[in-house]
């Protein structure tokens, strides 16, 4: 039996929709379309995140991954430091009953940033997005009781489509910082240097090439999505649908900048959001349901797999 909100504690509940409220504008907004049963875990869940996020911005390496193997430690034997999040994510993870291999996920991507990590092909770019993206994925369809692998794996192509948008968004900001993660791959089938863009990050023809792929590439991961979400329950449909528009439109807002995404970062307002939100209602119920006979990204079928029916 799924836990309800009331076994989570009202401060540690408040405590993280303050973080969530504060951390995402975008994960806020559709999450006010989320039913109430749902809105207390679904902010746990990203006050897990957020902390174990910061945390690894602020520690040293080996601190904050150690710190955050222990925290997990913490989680999964039940036992939760006095602490609203540990305490808020230990309820959850046990009463939605979401793998360890889950979160675990999530912190060794968190590692490979700090690793300094670059890819060398889309494959590599993609497992990467499956830690830190897809993971949250799976948690949201696992609240939302739906356990099918193939639902799951639709929502793993979701967190993709997302990250690969963030990745398309913060090119110039990601380069200023000594990050990199457009493949390598592509830097030497157009004959570019990748410390030399590194060292003087420029819109030029051929990043804005390499943009405008990675949003292609991403557009096929909102497709896939799509096909998911007429299976999850009928009173979450529209916070994803809101939720996938939003993202997918930070991708249009670069497309119009000419996938310019070093000299300019790309942003919706809060009008053009609440607009794409107007449209998500009538779009989650035009969804229809059909065969999920979409292949499951291989670089996520290790998570998928960890999650019993």
């Amino acid at each position: 039996m799924l836990a309800s909100e009331s076994r989570l504690r009202s401060s540690d509940v408040e405590a993280c929709q303050a973080m969530l409220r504060a951390g995402s504008k975008s994960f806020h907004a559709a999450g006010l379309l989320l039913p109430p049963r749902l809105r207390g875990p679904v902010a746990a869940v990203y006050a897990f995140c957020r902390a174990s996020d910061d945390a690894v911005d602020i520690d040293t390496q080996k601190d904050a991954l150690e710190n955050l193997s222990q925290s997990v430690d913490r989680v999964y034997r039940g036992q939760p430091a006095n602490h609203f999040v540990e305490r808020a994510f230990t309820e959850v993870v046990h009463a939605y009953r979401i793998p360890r291999t889950v979160p675990d996920a999530l912190l060794e991507g968190f590692a490979w940033d700090l690793d300094g990590r670059r890819y060398a092909e889309f494959s590599d770019l993609a497992a990467y997005a499956v830690r830190v993206a897809s993971t949250v994925g799976v948690m949201m369809t696992l609240l939302m009781g739906e356990r099918r692998h193939a639902v799951l794996a639709r929502a793993c192509d979701l967190g993709v489509a997302m990250q690969l948008t963030n990745i398309a968004r913060d090119v110039g900001e990601d380069a200023r910082s000594g990050r990199l993660y457009l493949p390598t791959q592509w830097f030497a089938a157009s004959s570019l240097d990748v410390e030399a863009f590194l060292r003087e990050p420029s819109a030029s023809y051929e990043i804005r090439s390499m943009t405008q792929r990675l949003l292609t590439r991403a557009a096929g991961f909102y497709a896939l999505a799509d096909k998911g979400i007429p299976y999850l329950p009928a009173d979450c449909r529209m916070a994803i649908r809101s939720a996938r528009l939003i993202y997918s439109g930070i991708g249009r807002v670069i497309a119009d900048a000419g996938y310019d995404s070093v000299s300019t970062r790309a942003h919706t307002t809060k009008r053009e959001k609440l607009a794409l939100v107007a449209r998500a209602a009538p779009g989650a119920l035009m969804l229809r349901k059909s065969a999920l006979e979409e292949p499951t990204l291989p670089e996520a079928k290790f998570l998928i797999d960890s999650v019993e029916s």
